[in-house]
């Protein structure tokens, strides 16, 4: 199934090769991360913390994500337990910054991390911050702004921007560089990623990685953070492209702290599947030299014009339905709304969360919930 050439690899860049080729063959682990601003427990049972997350949870099986509205509400988001971890270093580098911190997610798409960065600056500075969620894939980009649209935090905006676009004002205390990879650590859920692996595909992701990070580094702040991920396990795409910041772009690495059984590698961290229930993903951690100056804090979203979620209409009353009626909404069907429910305008809700628009009518409720959102599966 894999080539010698990447079971070699991975034995040099890991030294725990047939710990992951083994893991590699067993079936993928399936993880939650809670949306705090609106759910504050679990809502499966026998569902396992995440150390290295205050919001996720490793469930027992697979649910139909789709047919529950706690999913559509926003109340939670499906993301690997490995991929949390790039969340876990960004909240280490939280604790250094101040109110009003402008945070750029730079490769975001589809948002798990954009949206795990955004619950983390919510709880520690409320409203006082700015994420912007880029994603240059236009085709990427439509799905980035429908999780940003569901998350729905306020002080969160998404853009399609090019790295080389963003121009030379420092502008970030934090860039997220998610970048695109070879796909090592998502061989056991991408077949195509297994198929398109060669050493070539190696050298040209280490490659664009260092255009894309020379483009934005302009943007970072002196005495700004860098954090910087992949879900592939070879080192030249990870500790050497570290490397390679520190040497070429000018940036003090910083030491990782200890967190078994994520292995700590020369400059970053990985986690290997078979060590940890997840997939793949190394994560490092950068402070750009120079020192933290008081540059006036510039608004993003409007230099760049980004979107911001969209709100719901707080003067429409919310009206709680059941879940049948709710996964029927969701569906786009008409609906019915209890006998006690305004008429007019009102806002379709689970649970006390927020699912869509609807007017009603009486004897029923005309459905306004987006065409392009809605579940095409069978609801009964």
């Amino acid at each position: 199934m894999f080539s010698e050439d990447f079971i070699q690899l991975l034995r040099v860049s890991t030294g725990q090769a047939e710990t992951v080729l083994e893991a590699l063959e067993a079936a993928p682990s399936v993880s939650i991360r809670l949306n705090p601003s609106k759910l504050k427990e679990c809502p499966f049972p026998n569902a396992t913390p995440v150390a290295w997350s205050p919001y996720g949870y490793l469930l027992k099986e697979r649910p139909v994500f789709t047919l529950d509205p706690l999913f559509h509400a926003g109340c939670y988001y499906v993301q690997d337990t490995s991929a949390m971890f790039v969340g876990h270093v960004f909240r280490q580098v939280l604790e250094r910054l101040e109110p009003g911190a402008s945070v750029l997610d730079l490769c975001a798409a589809p948002g798990g991390k954009s949206t795990d960065l955004a619950a983390s600056l919510r709880e520690r500075f409320g409203d006082r911050f700015s994420l912007l969620c880029n994603e240059v894939m236009k085709n990427r980009y439509g799905v980035l702004r429908a999780n940003l649209d569901t998350w729905g935090d306020p002080c969160t905006a998404c853009v399609s921007r090019d790295p080389s676009a963003f121009g030379d004002a420092p502008l970030f205390d934090v860039i997220l560089a998610d970048v695109p990879c070879s796909g090592e650590g998502m061989f056991r859920k991408d077949a195509q990623a297994v198929a398109e692996w060669s050493l070539q595909t190696v050298e040209f992701c280490a490659a664009r990685s260092r255009r894309i990070l020379g483009n934005i580094w302009p943007t970072l702040k002196p005495g700004g953070f860098l954090i910087y991920s992949t879900c592939t396990f070879n080192h030249f795409e990870n500790d050497d492209t570290v490397e390679w910041i520190a040497r070429e772009l000018g940036a003090d690495i910083l030491p990782p702290q200890e967190f078994p059984p994520v292995v700590n590698t020369r400059f970053g961290q990985v986690l290997l599947p078979g060590l940890v229930p997840g997939e793949g993903q190394y994560v490092a951690a950068l402070r750009k030299h120079g020192e933290s100056s008081s540059i006036r804090q510039a608004d993003v979203f409007r230099l760049f014009q980004a979107q911001r979620p969209l709100p719901a209409d707080a003067s429409a009353p919310l009206v709680n339905v059941e879940r049948e009626t709710a996964l029927r909404y969701l569906h786009g069907d008409a609906i019915v709304l209890p006998e006690d429910a305004p008429t007019g305008p009102v806002t379709v809700g689970f649970q006390g969360h927020p699912l869509g628009p609807g007017k009603n009518l009486g004897k029923r409720c005309n459905n306004l919930y987006p065409k392009a959102k809605r579940i095409k599966m069978d609801v009964r």
